[in-house]
C-alpha cells in the first residue's frame, strides 16, 4: 500500500483541485445534475492525496538528518493549502448552491503553486522547527480554550435570558442581555472555532513532539486528555449542526457545559504531566 502512496506527487492533488474548479465553471453553461457529486469526488481525491503526500514527506525524513519534520516554506505552503481545501470542502457540503468555489479553489491552487516555487529552499533545523510548532500549538490551544469558555458563558446567558422571558422580567433597560437568537449563534460559532483551534493545536503538538523527541508519547495524560477534548468537540459540533431540537439553547448549554468539563480535565492533565513543562 505504501508503495502505491509513494507514487503520489503534488501534481495529483493540484490536478484534482483544478478539475473541481473546472467542474464548477460549468455553472456558466447550465445546470448539470451530477456537478456536486463530481466536485466532491475530486475534492475527496485531492484531500486524500494531499494528506498522504505530506504524511509521507514527514515519515520519510531520516531520523539522523538534522533537518526538521514539516519544516520548510514549501511544506508550510502545502499545509496552508490543505487547511483551505478542508474549509472549502466543509462549506461546499453545506452550501453547494453557492459560488464559493470561485473564491476558494483559485487561492488553493495559488498556494500550492507557491509551495512548488519555494520547493528548493532549505529546511529549518529540528530545534527551530520544534519551537515554531510549539508556538502554533500554544496559540491554537489558547484560542480553543477561550472559545470553549466564551461558549459556556453564552450558554449561561441563554438560560438566564430564557428564564427572564418566561417570567416576563426581560424588559429592564438597565439589566439587558443579548437576544436568544444572538446567544444561540454565538454558542454555535464558538463551538466551531474551539473545535478547529483544538484540532490545529493537537496536530501542531504532535509535529512538535516528533521534531523535539523523535517520538509521540500517546500515554502522556496531557496528550490523551487533549485528544479526548478534541473528539468531544468534534462530536458536539456534528450534533449541533445535524440535530436541531426545539430547545436548541438548552441543548447548546449542556454541550458547552460538557465541553468545559473536558477542558478542565485536559488542563489538569497538562499541568500534572511532563507535557506541560516540556
Amino acid at each position: 500500500m505504501l508503495g502505491i502512496l509513494h507514487q503520489i506527487s503534488i501534481t495529483c492533488f493540484f490536478t484534482s483541485y483544478l478539475v473541481a474548479l473546472l467542474l464548477e465553471l460549468t455553472r456558466f453553461f447550465g445546470q448539470f445534475r451530477f456537478r456536486m457529486p463530481a466536485v466532491l469526488t475530486m475534492m475527496g481525491l485531492g484531500l486524500f492525496t494531499h494528506v498522504s503526500y505530506l504524511f509521507l514527506r514527514a515519515i520519510d525524513l531520516p531520523v539522523e538528518d538534522g533537518r526538521g519534520l514539516l519544516s520548510s516554506w514549501a511544506e508550510w505552503s502545502l499545509l496552508l493549502a490543505l487547511g483551505l481545501a478542508i474549509c472549502f470542502f466543509i462549506a461546499y457540503v453545506r452550501r453547494s448552491d453557492t459560488i464559493i468555489s470561485f473564491f476558494f479553489l483559485p487561492l488553493i491552487l495559488l498556494t500550492i503553486g507557491l509551495g512548488i516555487w519555494v520547493g528548493g529552499w532549505e529546511r529549518f533545523s529540528r530545534t527551530e522547527t520544534a519551537n515554531a510548532w510549539r508556538s502554533i500549538h500554544g496559540v491554537a490551544m489558547m484560542v480553543g480554550t477561550g472559545a470553549v469558555l466564551v461558549g459556556f458563558l453564552a450558554g449561561v446567558m441563554y438560560l438566564v435570558q430564557s428564564w427572564r422571558l418566561k417570567h416576563k422580567r426581560a424588559g429592564s433597560r438597565m439589566f439587558r442581555l443579548p437576544t436568544l437568537e444572538t446567544l444561540d449563534r454565538a454558542n454555535r460559532r464558538t463551538l466551531l472555532i474551539s473545535t478547529a483551534a483544538v484540532a490545529i493545536g493537537v496536530v501542531a503538538g504532535a509535529i512538535m513532539n516528533l521534531n523535539q523527541n523523535e517520538q509521540f508519547n500517546w500515554t502522556d495524560s496531557g496528550i490523551l486528555l487533549s485528544l479526548v477534548l478534541f473528539l468531544w468537540l468534534l462530536a458536539a459540533t456534528a450534533i449541533e449542526y445535524l440535530y436541531s431540537p426545539a430547545s436548541r439553547g438548552r441543548k447548546a448549554f449542556y454541550m458547552t457545559l460538557a465541553s468545559l468539563g473536558f477542558l478542565v480535565l485536559a488542563l489538569v492533565g497538562v499541568i500534572l504531566s511532563s507535557h506541560g513543562v516540556s
